[in-house]
């Protein structure tokens, strides 16, 4: 396996484990009438004060089964299933499968074209494929991204990565609609079984301070627009279903990058659902700030790389 083939999938997979992290934890979905997961019915209440009802159900539930889709241009189209739990930061594990884009030709000549996906509280962990682990790992099928090892893939895109893989919640979402300032109710619909009220809003970055400081605290503005700026999002749609539980069955959200339009979408279900995600054995395992180092003689670079917005996937 080429050097360059090993550095970019190897990069590319940090940056697919930040946005499906993005992407799973934006929403959620009760699918059931679990304790930790109760609230009040949403009706005749405002969009500001229904989503701010919906916020504070969602930061209270620990757990879900998720379903997510993601997007970014011509780089990457990805489907992820599984369970993740937010209470203490993101902990879980999902199947990461690339159904097109560059990346997924990255990963079909990596022979990974599925991986398993574990969210600790330290790291993140990636399974790979025996062909990578033979010609590239050292016989060692699993990747470790130690968080802190991902802040220094490059200026603030690499920030961007770590803060969204170790601090995302799953209310993410809401709080976007929030501190636009502008949010529509569009109706009530269906969404997998459940009698949801579908609200819509464009986030535009720069006008949060103006727009939304009656809606979210200063520090709670300061972080999403950090977020967004980073990763080179100026504006952002939008769109939500919330149950009449004041929890999210589904969210959408689109916005532009330098690397292309980005996509994704996520339902939940099963609240509360016991999740245990465990480092794998380190004897099988490879840390992937060494992985880069043995690769960059052969770059003539220093293996820190660089993955502004998913570069690590087109370099």
């Amino acid at each position: 396996m080429k050097n360059r083939t090993v550095r970019r999938t190897t990069l590319s997979i940090a940056v697919v484990a930040a946005l499906t992290g993005v992407a799973a934890c934006g929403s959620g979905s009760s699918g059931g009438k679990g304790d930790k997961a109760a609230g009040q019915g949403v009706t005749h209440v405002s969009p500001i004060a229904a989503l701010r009802t919906a916020a504070d159900s969602t930061a209270k539930a620990d757990s879900a089964k998720v379903e997510s889709t993601t997007s970014m241009g011509d780089v990457m189209t990805l489907k992820g299933a599984g369970s993740l739990a937010w209470g203490d930061g993101l902990t879980g594990s999902l199947t990461l499968t690339y159904t097109g884009g560059k990346m997924a030709d990255a990963m079909r000549a990596a022979g990974s074209p599925s991986i398993q996906a574990r969210y600790l509280p330290d790291a993140y962990y990636a399974k790979m494929s025996e062909k990578f682990a033979q010609q590239a790992g050292g016989g060692k099928h699993w990747v470790r991204y130690g968080y802190e090892d991902i802040a220094q893939l490059g200026g603030s895109s690499g920030a961007y990565l770590k803060d969204q893989l170790q601090n995302t919640t799953p209310n993410q979402s809401v709080k976007l609609l929030l501190a636009s300032g502008d949010v529509k109710k569009v109706g009530e619909e269906q969404v997998g079984g459940e009698h949801t009220t579908h609200y819509h809003g464009t986030v535009d970055v720069a006008d949060f301070a103006d727009k939304s400081s009656k809606n979210l605290s200063a520090s709670q503005l300061a972080d999403l627009k950090k977020q967004l700026s980073q990763a080179g999002i100026t504006t952002e749609t939008v769109d939500l279903w919330i149950n009449d539980q004041n929890l999210l069955v589904k969210k959408a959200e689109k916005g532009d990058t330098a690397n292309g339009t980005v996509i994704s979408t996520a339902t939940y279900r099963d609240y509360g659902v016991k999740v245990s995600a465990e480092a794998p054995p380190a004897g099988d395992t490879v840390d992937f700030k060494n992985l880069m180092k043995a690769q960059a003689p052969a770059q003539g670079g220093t293996g820190t790389g660089t993955a502004s917005g998913g570069s690590g996937v087109s370099s």
